[in-house]
């Protein structure tokens, strides 16, 4: 039998003592060292990946412009509209087709048809429509995340303990007192899921939107800089969204253990 040694239990309690967040800040510095060097030590055309510290300088430029400003507005709010339409939609519809089993049934093939197809393949449809105007992105966003908070929603209805379904029958409670006292506490775990994932589809198809389409807002001012060469600005402002997904990310997950602090994974989770 193979024993670990007194040196490689202290490298096991030195490694466990790190902390996650100076992990994580470890591997970005790599990333930004590679980023920074690879360009200037000639393994990469600066003509296609331009220093970090290029794109850093390319950013504080954009930074001082009220367009970079305007842009990352409309982002955000091309993405928060979008988001909240498919979340009371998908909340909505969900309770109301999960709740009556002969609706889900007479439903679900459709559900199933509709929900694979890529927003992308509406852009046509989106542009035909509304033009390179806000909205076009929009039907977009709203496609992409309705689907993933739906989809949830009917999980978390079906996931209703009959008993107690049955019991709120019994008592005579009324729909809307069925739903809040017993199919929105089963239900909420799931519908934070669905908002956590619509919020990243979400950001997702609003660029891709804004670039594509031409709408406004970040991806258009990346498409405007791809075009004209100015390859530093459009990495800095590919930055700029990167550093968004993050921060939604992080907000979604807080709202969502704010929201859960009561469920016992969330407990789990905060003990641990």
């Amino acid at each position: 039998m193979v024993t670990a040694g007194p040196g490689r239990g202290r490298s096991g309690r030195r490694h466990r003592a790190l902390p996650a967040w100076l992990l994580g800040a470890i591997g970005l510095a790599g990333l930004v060292a590679v980023v920074e060097l690879a360009p200037r030590t000639g393994l990469v055309d600066e003509r296609y990946l331009p220093p970090f510290s290029a794109m850093v300088a390319a950013l504080g430029e954009q930074a001082g412009t009220a367009e970079f400003w305007q842009s990352l507005l409309e982002t955000l709010r091309g993405w928060a509209a979008g988001l909240a339409i498919a979340m009371a939609g998908g909340v909505l519809l969900g309770i109301l087709i999960g709740g009556v089993p002969l609706v889900r049934a007479a439903l679900n093939s459709t559900i199933e048809f509709l929900r694979p197809i890529p927003s992308v393949a509406l852009i046509p449809l989106a542009v035909l429509l509304f033009g390179t105007d806000m909205r076009s992105t929009l039907l977009l966003v709203v496609y992409a995340s309705f689907w993933q908070v739906l989809v949830q929603v009917l999980y978390g209805v079906q996931d209703v303990d009959p008993v107690a379904r049955e019991t709120a029958r019994s008592y005579r409670f009324r729909p809307l007192t069925q739903v809040r006292t017993v199919i929105w506490p089963t239900a909420l775990p799931y519908v934070m899921t669905g908002f956590r994932l619509g919020a990243a589809v979400a950001l997702i198809l609003e660029i891709t939107g804004e670039l594509i389409i031409g709408s406004p807002g970040l991806g258009k001012q990346i498409a405007v800089a791809q075009t004209s060469g100015a390859v530093a600005s459009m990495y800095a402002l590919v930055i700029v969204v990167g550093l968004i997904g993050v921060l939604v990310n992080v907000a979604a997950r807080a709202i969502e253990r704010r929201a859960l602090r009561w469920h016992p994974s969330i407990r789990r989770e905060t003990a641990s």
